[in-house]
């Protein structure tokens, strides 16, 4: 900190001393207006870097803030403190701990130059003048736990003279000129002289020269070995600062694998019956994430903590890792489900805490932040279930980070700005608009970057607004929405059924432009997949600012870029594009980022989470990700949507399956939330379950169809016989999987799915030929029928007079080369939920097409749904409540 001359000269003697080595060591500099909190930061830093062996503060402080010394020196790590100055290393010095600790490097070199003089140091009889923290009373220890007798003085003590008389050994570090006299020394004596100190000499350039605390000249006629100044202590101070980082570096090979984190795992204490879900997440203690942070290699100054058992981790952790081997990558789909769900979030987590705690590999689950909605609405949290959990699940469910209000707030800005750039055209001329849109500040009318983007898009190559014509400013300003074209809605991250069709400009004051609009859930909103689908912060600005909100009346699209609220978004989402860090029962590391719906958006967590988890595991790691729905919809979007944009390749799909939803597509009755199952689920029946597995096979083959392998997971529960979980395992390797595996991971945890675990090490070892479904370069209707038919099996489909208008509409706009993202029931491979098993022939019926265009998809829409769900007779806020003395939340998620 600062620029002292001396401070500087050590540091180059240091520098040249660690060059002439061969050991990397550079100089951090701060400014002398540097606060006790910047170095404290970067000292954080420092301590968490494993390149990093060793480091000093170097003292003292040079800085016009006050800085408290000791509580700098004892904020570097102690593994890492090769000045030895810590209280920790200190006390382990005073205790004897000589092989734990650093030793500072003067009294260490000192104890050094006394070792070569060949005189053994145990018995005799040691004096140290000076009892400071860096040399004197270091000095005294290690003097004594080599076995001297030992005594310390300093300038209070009254008979110095005498005390120095009797030393063997003495070591003066007083910081007094020529403290010491040569008469004071007794004969023989090995006297080691730590003092620097300037004293007038007018035959010196500079009329000073530099002494010792002993008089050198008389004291050498008596000493047996005596240290000079310059030249003696000095230099070697500085080869012991070597010395010790090179031990730094040899204890962290010690414990160092290659690869392998150094994680501490949690271990579950399983009980039968299973618990509720949130009992057993609030059983579990998690570990501060900080720690888990550390565990997987990220830097303090890359992770943001948000309490103690959740953080955001900083894109420049990517920077730094980028050219770190990536991992393995696992997509993690299942069958056509019942409403209940099969367990792919149950899976992926006790997938991950297998491979983690059991079996000791670096791995990482990333999933989607669940909604709001859901989540106190019918579905409940998305957490996992049973000993398979990202925890605390209160926190995962509920607002986390604050991403989903983020998005909320840029989402609802959009909506409020095409409303009132529409009013605003509608009421005032070209030149009021133009007049407020580029107003005189101070005499001066200067165009935003953003309106030069707008006039470069209109082939206006003009910066001063006082040289557009009439003309120009008419396009300027005009952006001339067609009210029946919007496309852009308000979204709540609530089940409110109330706003699926609203009317909006009643007030007074919007002088009756009123039109019909409505409200979407927060998750189903375009900003939520543009995160889930931006690599970085510029490319989700460059994503937010071509988002299309509607087309103008010459059927040009309008886009958020136009509105004039790029920037501003950009603003509000600048925190969500950092993944949330958080950690499962049995502690492996989980990114929770972004949650598009998986209907109307492709239904997977983001690319940035498992960007920086792939680089994290490593190369022989692991990543486990979700995709929603079944394969048809998510895994098929994962590929040819995720895997596109990403540039990553998957190297294994995990296909979840039950035995309670392939009896379902053998047949069986319906399955309804809430009600008790019907017999033919809950007693063996095989040959329901033989037929229900033609789903199964479809969906084994287009996991195929992109050249991955597959790995069923049999969900097993209580109700399921040993005679239908093997049937199941034994079809399903019949149609093509790489292997299948009954998994008991919601009953046991990681330990219920160390054989998933094994097979899906052994599949990702196997070639993986990953190809695309289509060429983007295909036209719309060609690529909206490749997915029918290859994926669905559908003979062709049919689009409706909406969807052939709007196929030309974005062919013509520039859009057609974009990916398809099918939006369509989850409950069926067909339109039709109704329709189990695995359908052919039919016609898929393309009712119309939207494009999120910012995201970059199309999504065509099948059949019929709605983006706002509404709430049950019997929400699942029902069951939730708050303890009032402990803060706990209560009840099911």
């Amino acid at each position: 900190v600062g620029n002292r001359d001396d401070s500087n000269l050590y540091i180059n003697m240091k520098l040249k001393a660690a060059a002439e080595i061969g050991i990397s060591a550079n100089h951090i500099k701060l400014p002398n207006t540097a606060t006790e909190a910047d170095v404290l930061k970067c000292i954080a830093s420092l301590n968490g870097d494993p390149a990093v062996h060793g480091f000093i503060v170097q003292l003292p402080l040079d800085s016009d803030k006050p800085i408290n010394t000791e509580k700098i020196t004892n904020a570097v790590a102690p593994e890492k403190d090769v000045d030895g100055l810590s209280s920790i290393n200190a006390g382990k010095l005073s205790r004897g701990d000589l092989g734990d600790c650093f030793i500072p490097c003067t009294p260490k070199g000192c104890m050094e130059l006394i070792r070569q003089t060949g005189i053994q140091v145990a018995g005799k009889r040691a004096v140290v003048v000076g009892r400071s923290k860096i040399v004197g009373a270091p000095m005294h220890d290690l003097l004594l736990w080599n076995h001297a007798t030992v005594t310390t003085c300093h300038s209070k003590t009254s008979t110095l003279a005498e005390e120095v008389g009797k030393a063997d050994i003495l070591v003066v570090a007083a910081g007094k000129a020529e403290m010491v006299k040569g008469e004071w020394i007794k004969p023989g004596a090995i006297v080691i002289d730590c003092g620097i100190n300037h004293v007038p000499d007018s035959t010196k350039a500079s009329g000073k020269r530099v002494v010792g605390d002993v008089a050198y000249n008389t004291a050498k006629e008596k000493a047996s070995y005596i240290t000079p100044v310059p030249g003696g202590v000095g230099p070697m101070t500085v080869a012991m600062l070597m010395q010790s980082t090179v031990e730094s570096a040899q204890r962290f090979l010690e414990k160092f694998q290659p690869g392998k984190w150094n994680i501490q795992y949690t271990q579950l204490t399983l009980k039968m019956p299973v618990p509720s879900d949130i009992e057993i997440s609030q059983s579990c203690i998690p570990k501060p994430i900080d720690q888990v942070a550390k565990e997987v290699g990220l830097l303090p100054d890359e992770v943001e903590l948000y309490g103690q058992t959740k953080a955001k981790v900083h894109l420049s952790a990517l920077k730094r890792l980028k050219n770190q081997p990536d991992g393995k990558y696992v997509v993690v789909t299942g069958i056509t489900p019942t409403p209940l769900g099969e367990g792919k979030s149950t899976t992926t987590v006790g997938l991950v805490q297998a491979l983690g705690a059991h079996l000791h590999q670096n791995v990482f689950a990333c999933v989607r932040q669940p909604s709001q909605g859901p989540t106190f609405g019918i579905k409940g949290g998305a957490a996992g279930g049973g000993y398979c959990q990202v925890i605390p699940m209160e926190e995962f469910n509920l607002h986390l980070t604050g991403d989903i209000h983020a998005i909320t707030a840029a989402n609802n800005l959009v909506a409020a700005a095409v409303d009132a750039r529409i009013f605003h055209e509608l009421t005032q001329t070209d030149q009021a608009l133009y007049n407020r849109l580029v107003p005189s500040v101070n005499g001066v009318r200067k165009f935003s970057d953003i309106q030069i983007r707008r006039l470069q898009k209109l082939g206006i190559n003009k910066t001063d607004p006082m040289a557009l014509t009439k003309e120009e400013i008419n396009l300027f300003v005009r952006l001339d929405i067609d009210p029946g074209t919007i496309t852009w809605q308000r979204v709540l991250d609530t089940n409110d059924r109330f706003l699926r069709k609203i009317t909006i400009g009643q007030s007074p004051t919007e002088k009756g432009f009123s039109r019909t609009a409505q409200f979407d859930i927060t998750v189903s909103s375009e900003i939520m997949a543009v995160l889930a689908l931006s690599d970085g912060l510029d490319d989700m600005k460059k994503r937010l600012g071509r988002m299309v909100v509607a087309s103008s009346k010459r059927g040009e699209p309008v886009t958020t870029d136009d509105l004039g609220v790029t920037g501003a978004l950009a603003v509000l989402m600048k925190d969500t594009v950092k993944p949330n860090l958080m950690q499962t029962l049995e502690g492996t590391p989980v990114f929770v980022h972004a949650g598009p719906f998986a209907n109307i958006a492709h239904g997977n967590s983001s690319v940035l989470a498992d960007k920086i988890a792939l680089k994290l595991v490593g190369k022989e790691g692991f990543v486990v990700t979700e995709a929603g729905f079944g394969a048809d919809i998510g895994m098929e979007k994962f590929f040819n949507i995720k895997c596109r944009y990403s540039g990553l390749r998957p190297h294994v799909v995990v296909l979840v399956a039950t035995v309670r939803a392939l009896k379902m597509h053998g047949g069986g009755p319906a399955v309804t939330a809430g009600v008790p199952l019907p017999k033919e689920y809950t007693e063996e029946n095989l040959q329901l379950l033989a037929k229900g597995c033609s789903n199964l096979n479809k969906q084994i083959q287009n996991a195929r169809m992109f050249g991955v392998p597959v790995v069923v997971a049999v969900n097993a529960f209580k109700t399921d016989t040993k005679a239908e979980l093997a049937l199941v395992v034994q079809l399903a390797k019949e149609a093509g999987a790489f292997d299948a595996v009954e998994c008991t991971h919601w009953a046991e945890g990681g330990k219920g799915a160390v054989a998933l675990a094994k097979a899906v090490q052994r599949a990702s070892q196997t070639p993986s030929n990953f190809r695309f479904l289509y060429n983007v370069e295909l036209p719309i209707i060609d690529k909206i029928r490749l997915i029918a038919q290859q994926i669905y099996g559908a003979r062709d489909i049919e689009l409706l007079p909406e969807a052939q208008e709007k196929v030309a509409l974005y062919t013509k706009q520039g859009f057609g080369n974009l990916p398809i993202c099918m939006a369509k029931t989850h409950l069926s491979l067909s339109h039709d939920p109704e329709q189990k098993g695995a359908p052919t022939g039919f016609i898929l019926p393309i009712r119309d097409i939207r494009a999120s265009v910012g995201a970059g998809f199309l999504y065509p829409l099948v059949g019929t749904m709605s983006t706002m769900p509404g709430l049950p007779t019997r929400p699942c806020f029902y069951d939730i409540d708050l303890d009032p003395v402990s803060g706990e939340v209560n009840g099911l998620f």
